[in-house]
C-alpha cells in the first residue's frame, strides 16, 4: 500500500504516522523547505477544550504527536482572558524534532515538491505531479491525502485581505498553494461572514528582544503578558474578521495580549506599526511573522472539501482529506486529529475495508459530524469551529464533553470501543 500525503503541516504529519502504523509505504510531499505550516508559528495547545481532544485521541492511540509538543513546551498550564490550562510549545525548535521522528519512522519527506496536477481517471486518482527545477516528476499512489490548507496564495491574501503580508507559508518563494480536490474537478466551499471572504488569520508575532525589559520578562516568567491599549487605538472590526474566534473576545479589543512561544505571540491580526508604537513598551517593536505584519495577515478558508464523516472527499474515490481542507475547524489539535483519522482511513481504503468514522459519544467525532452539518448551511459557514472556544467549546459543554479529568476522559474512549484505534 502506498499513501501519498499532500502538504506537511501539522495534520500532514499527523496523517503520516497514523498511515505508517498501519504497514502502509508512506511519501509526505511538501511545498516549502519545513514541515508544519502555521504550527511553525503558532504555539498554543490544551486550551480549554483542547484539553479534552488531546487526551481522546491519545486515548485512541494517537498521541505521538501531541507527546512531542508536550515534551517541547516553554510555558504550562497558564492562563490568558477567556482560556484556561494553556501550554506553548517553542515554535523555533518544533520543527526538527518533528522531522526527525517522522524520518526514524521510515516516513519519506520530499521538500519543495509543489504539487501542480492530479491524473485522475474515472474518478480515481493515479498519481500527483509537480515540477521539480525542469523536471517533472510524478508520485503514484494508491490513496491519496490532502492537507494542503486552505490559505493564500497571494492572489486570494489581495482580492480577500490587505495584500501579501509575506508570511511563513512563503507563497512567493515556493509557489502559491494548489487545492488537489479543486484539480480533481471538484466544488469546494469557501468559508464567508457577511461581507468578508475567508477569515484572516489570528495572530502575528514579534521580536521579543524588540520589546521592552519590562514586557520581555513578564513574558518569560510567566507565558503571558496583558496591556491595555488606549481607547483611540481599539477597532472592534478587526474582531470579526479573525481566523481564530475563540480570541474575539473584548479583553482582546482592550488590551494587547502576547503570550511566549519564542517570538511575542501577538493576539489579533494586525495592529499598523506605527500604532503598536505607541503603546508602551512596545516604543520598538518588530514584526516577526508576517514579516508586513503591520499590514495584515493571511487569507483563510478559501476552499475547503466536501466530505463525509470518515474525511473522504465527495467525488474522489481515493482522495481524503484534514485540517482546514476538512472544514472549518480552527488549530493545531483540530489539525492534528483530523490528519489521524484521514491517515487511518486511507489504509482502510487501500485495503478495501470499511472506514472509520468516529461516533458521537466522543467529543471528536461529535466535532467532525457537527461541523460538517453546519458547513451545509450559510449560516454555519459563517463560524469557525474549535474546542478551545466560540460555538463548539460551547456545544462541549452542553454535552458534558468537556472536562480535564483523563480518567474520565479515557473511560469515555474505552466505552465507545475506540481505545488504542489508532494502533
Amino acid at each position: 500500500m502506498k499513501i501519498v500525503i499532500i502538504g506537511g503541516g501539522w495534520s500532514g504529519c499527523a496523517a503520516a504516522i497514523s498511515a505508517k502504523k498501519q504497514g502502509a509505504q508512506v511519501i509526505l510531499l511538501e511545498r516549502t523547505d519545513m514541515l508544519l505550516g502555521t504550527g511553525l508559528v503558532g504555539g498554543i495547545m490544551r486550551n480549554n477544550g483542547r484539553f479534552t481532544a488531546t487526551e481522546e485521541c491519545v486515548a485512541m492511540g494517537g498521541g505521538e504527536i501531541f507527546k512531542l509538543i508536550d515534551q517541547n513546551y516553554l510555558h504550562r498550564d497558564i492562563e490568558f482572558p477567556g482560556h484556561k490550562h494553556a501550554s506553548l510549545y517553542n515554535v523555533a525548535t518544533m520543527e526538527p524534532i518533528v522531522r526527525d521522528f517522522l524520518l526514524e519512522k521510515g516516513i519519506e519527506i520530499r521538500f519543495a515538491t509543489r504539487i501542480d496536477n492530479v491524473v485522475i481517471k474515472n474518478d480515481h486518482i493515479e498519481a500527483v505531479t509537480a515540477k521539480i527545477k525542469v523536471n517533472k516528476v510524478r508520485f503514484d499512489g494508491d490513496v491519496f491525502v490532502e492537507t494542503t490548507g486552505t490559505a493564500g496564495g497571494p492572489v486570494n491574501c489581495t482580492k480577500y485581505g490587505n495584500g501579501c503580508a509575506m508570511c511563513i507559508l512563503r507563497c512567493p518563494s515556493f509557489g502559491s498553494r494548489v487545492s488537489i480536490a479543486a484539480k480533481c474537478g471538484i466544488t469546494e466551499m469557501i468559508g464567508r461572514k457577511g461581507d468578508h471572504i475567508g477569515a484572516m488569520s489570528g495572530s502575528c508575532k514579534l521580536l521579543k528582544e524588540s520589546l521592552s525589559s519590562e514586557v520581555a520578562d513578564t513574558l518569560d516568567k510567566a507565558g503571558v503578558a496583558v496591556i491595555p491599549i488606549p481607547p483611540h487605538m481599539r477597532n472592534a472590526e478587526k474582531l470579526a474578521i479573525k481566523a481564530c474566534q475563540q480570541y474575539a473576545l473584548p479583553e482582546f479589543l482592550e488590551n494587547i495580549i502576547l503570550l511566549n512561544t519564542g517570538h511575542a505571540k501577538l493576539m489579533t491580526p494586525f495592529i499598523p506599526l506605527e500604532s503598536l508604537r505607541q503603546v508602551p513598551g512596545m516604543e520598538c517593536a518588530r514584526y516577526e511573522d508576517p514579516y508586513a505584519g503591520g499590514l495584515g495577515n493571511s487569507i483563510r478558508y478559501i476552499g475547503m472539501s466536501p466530505r463525509n464523516d470518515a474525511l473522504k472527499v465527495l467525488g474522489v474515490e481515493n482522495l481524503f482529506c484534514a485540517g482546514e481542507k476538512a472544514g472549518l475547524l480552527v488549530g493545531h489539535t483540530e489539525a492534528i486529529i483530523t490528519g489521524a483519522l484521514a491517515g487511518f482511513n486511507a489504509v482502510k481504503q487501500a485495503k478495501k475495508e470499511k472506514p472509520l468514522v468516529l461516533p458521537s459519544s466522543v467529543a471528536i467525532g461529535d466535532a467532525i459530524t457537527y461541523v460538517r452539518d453546519q458547513m451545509a448551511t450559510e449560516e454555519g459557514l459563517g463560524y469557525k469551529y474549535t474546542f478551545s472556544g466560540s460555538v463548539y467549546f460551547d456545544r462541549m459543554r452542553e454535552k458534558n464533553f468537556y472536562t480535564t479529568d483523563i480518567d474520565k476522559i479515557r473511560k469515555r474512549v474505552d466505552e465507545a470501543g475506540l481505545t488504542d484505534i489508532f494502533s
